[in-house]
This record gives structure tokens, sequence and C-alpha cells, in this order.
């Protein structure tokens, strides 16, 4: 049985007596709750603002931002396989590199100014790594705001191979060997025998050191790996991995992957072995 006693609905407290199951009378006072002036929820996610410019909103978008790395890994690719058959004048001799050299230097010149077409390239090719940067950046970032929580057990990888689970690694890698790069064989501060406008010996001085051979050894490797996800994601990014497209083209994108990071990862690789080997230098 329950009673309940009077009180107003606003403050003042409810008298709630009941018999529990033993026959035991029990009293208890029950506060009611305070009313509240606004009873709805507040919002959980703002709504995104619409840019005048729908090219900053595609950026903001994960599809963008993979579009970016796309387009500037596409831009990379080219640099690393230019590069690459140019220090293949290493071969040549000296002379033929130096002059492959100088040739940089004076691109258009005298129309732009010694190394000013150069310094173009530079600066288009810092742009797009800062970009590709940022890029990956921002995904990973947005994949774990999807995921804050990580998974349990432990992931049974069927379709990801380990290129693609080293992928941050392997840009960390590249991207602070491409630093040490710079300043061995460009500004020369990491290389005691540098010597401006001699290109060939200072890649022979810095190559004929064992630690260093092996360190662009293991950065090439790294690089291999990072070329061959990359090259495969780019079809995926840009939107050619449609089920019109899949599966018939997919061995022709690996192959295209595999042999692009192979040639360009093994090429590199000779040049410290050359070296070492006193057949360049």
């Amino acid at each position: 049985m329950i009673s309940l006693g009077h009180g107003s609905a606003r403050s003042s407290p409810v008298l709630v007596t009941a018999f529990s199951k033993k026959g035991l009378l029990v009293t208890a006072t029950k506060e009611p709750p305070a009313l509240t002036p606004d009873i709805s929820s507040p919002t959980i996610r703002k709504a995104n603002r619409r840019s005048t410019f729908a090219i900053i909103d595609l950026y903001k978008s994960s599809v963008g931002k993979k579009w970016i790395m796309a387009l500037t890994g596409i831009m990379l690719m080219g640099f690393v396989l230019v590069h690459m058959i140019g220090n293949l004048k290493m071969y040549v001799g000296a002379e033929d590199f130096d002059q492959y050299a100088e040739f940089l230097r004076k691109l258009l010149y005298p129309i732009i100014p010694e190394t000013g077409v150069l310094w173009i390239f530079r600066l288009g090719l810092l742009a797009a790594f800062g970009l590709h940067i940022q890029s990956a950046y921002a995904l990973t970032r947005i994949n774990r705001k999807a995921r804050p929580v990580n998974y349990k057990s432990p992931r049974d990888y069927v379709a990801v191979n380990w290129a693609a689970r080293t992928m941050r690694w392997s840009g960390i890698i590249v991207g602070l060997f491409l630093v040490w790069h710079l300043a061995d064989l460009t500004w020369g501060w990491a290389n005691p025998d540098f010597v401006y406008g001699n290109p060939y010996a200072n890649v022979a001085a810095s190559l004929s050191r064992a630690p260093i051979a092996a360190l662009y050894i293991i950065a090439n490797i790294a690089l291999g790996f990072h070329l061959y996800h990359g090259a495969w994601s780019i079809f995926q990014s840009l939107g050619s991995m449609s089920t019109r497209f899949n599966p018939r083209h997919n061995p022709i994108r690996r192959g295209f992957a595999a042999g692009f990071a192979i040639l360009v990862a093994g090429v590199n690789i000779t040049f410290p072995i050359a070296v070492l080997t006193g057949v360049v230098g």
C-alpha cells in the first residue's frame, strides 16, 4: 500500500509511505526534480560553414585532401624519376656529370638569371612536399577522430600489404633523408670535402664513406616501399578504382606501382655501391 503526502509540486517535499515485503512500514521523503527552463538538447556538432570559394570546401574535405596527395604525389614521382635518370651520368664520367649539373643551373639563361629556373623547380617541389605532408597529417587526424578507440583484438590484414601499413614511417624516413641529402650534396654542411661547383667529386667523396653509403641504401629502400603504395593509391584517390575498372585493370596498376618503385629505388641503390666498389669515383 502506498500513500502520498500533501505538498506543492515545485518546492515542497512529498511524503511517500509504503509497506515492504516483510510488512514493515517505510516512509521516505522525495524531493521533486528542479524544473529547467530549457529542455532542448545542446548541439553535438556545429554545422560546417560553406566558404565563398568551392575550392576551399573541397580542400577541407577528406576527398580533396586525397586529391592533393595524389596530385602532389605525381609531381614528386616525376621528380625522383628525372633525378634518377640524371644521376646515371655518373657512370659516363666526371665531365658529363658536371656538364649536366651546369646545364641545370643555366636553364633558360640569359632570359632568366642563372639558377633561376632551378630555384623555381625547387620552390614548386617544396610546396608540393609541404602540401603532401599536410594532407597526410590531416587525413590521419580525420581517421583517428572517426575511430578514437583502437581495435581491441589483433587485426588481420587481408587486403592491406606491409608497404601500406608502414606508409607513415617510410614517409618520415624519406623526409629526413631529403634534408640530409640537401645538407650533404647541395649546401655542403654535412660533407667535409664539399667543393662548390664540383658535383661529381662531392658525390664520390660523400658515398665513399661506408656509414653514409649505408644511410643512402636504407633511405632508398624506404623510398621504394613508399613509392609502391603511393603509386597504387594514386589510382584510387583519383577515382579510377571504380567498379567500371575493377578488377580487370588491377594487375596493370600493381605492375606499374611495383615496376616504378623497383626502377627508382633499385637504380639509386647502385650509386653508393658503385662508389664503394670503385666503379665510380
